[in-house]
This record gives C-alpha cells, structure tokens and sequence, in this order.
C-alpha cells in the first residue's frame, strides 16, 4: 500500500480489526519512510445484479440512487449516519444473498421501506408516498392507520408466538 503523504511503497499494518458490522477489514497503517499513520479499508469486491425496473428496462445495480433514495426519506430526521450505512448494508446484503443476476426494482423497493420503517415512521411514511405513489389523502390517512395498527418489524421479532411456526410456511 503507498503512503497517502509520502508516497513511499513500504508501509506496516500496525493494527486489523473487522468494520461495518464484518463486512469490512479496518487496517491503520504506518509509513516507514515518513512515519505517518493512516487508515484503510478492505472489502470484498462483489458483483451487484441488475435492476429490472418497473418498464422492464435493465440497468445496473446503482449505490447512489439507493442512498439518495434513503437520504431524501430522511431528510431532517434524528438518524444517525451509522445507522443509515446500517441500514443500506443491510439491503446490500439481502439483494446479495438473493443469488440472483438481476432482480426486480420493486424487491428493492420493500427492502428499503422495512430499512425505514426500523429507522424512522416519518421517513418511512415520505418514501411509501412517493414508492407507491399516493394519488390522495385517503390512500396516506390508509398507510398512516395500518403503521399504527401493525406491530413494527422490531416489535414483531420480540413477540412470543402463541403457535408453533411449520417449516417452510409463513
């Protein structure tokens, strides 16, 4: 690795730890030549699939649409930039886990809604607005009424089923 300050080839890792949530190497790095220190990170580099929009049209995979998408439900909210890489990692994940070379831009659409509705309901409610295109009041006062009578994915995970789940049935 060359020295972001001298240029140097010669640098030593002085300290490895796993970041975001192990899906990155965090390395602080020391330049022989000039002694400074600094940080890099190592990732795997992953081919994203493709996104089949809604026209059938086919594009590749785009992280700054996905975050802006994000950023814009978010705008002015209390959510820390932590949680959002969190939460766009997340999505990463499930889109790669899937194995699949392309995948609908819908399925991305519902795993950003369940990212917001974890993170923030007003952000969640902005997104749904525009993801499925609200034409009036009564279709918002309907998303409001099923987000205060649904339990949230989080309360959800700590209920107690009252039945035992059959494999392979939801």
């Amino acid at each position: 690795m060359r020295c972001p300050f001298c240029g140097a080839d010669d640098t030593r890792v002085v300290d490895s730890r796993l970041a975001n949530e192990g899906d990155q190497v965090r390395r602080r790095r020391r330049c022989v030549a000039c002694d400074e220190r600094f940080t890099t990170y190592e990732a795997a580099e992953l081919t994203m699939p493709r996104v089949i929009k809604s026209n059938n049209a086919r594009e590749p995979f785009n992280d700054d649409k996905l975050r802006s998408g994000i950023m814009r439900a978010l705008e002015k909210r209390p959510v820390s930039i932590e949680k959002i890489e969190a939460a766009l990692g997340h999505i990463r994940k499930e889109i790669l886990i899937s194995g699949e070379r392309e995948v609908m831009s819908a399925v991305i659409g519902e795993l950003v809604m369940d990212e917001l509705r974890q993170l923030d309901e007003v952000a969640y409610v902005r997104f749904a607005s525009v993801y499925r295109r609200f034409n009036d009041i009564e279709e918002f006062r309907n998303m409001i009424e099923r987000l205060e009578n649904d339990p949230s994915p989080e309360q959800r995970k700590r209920q107690i089923d009252l039945l035992p789940r059959i494999p392979g049935k939801s």
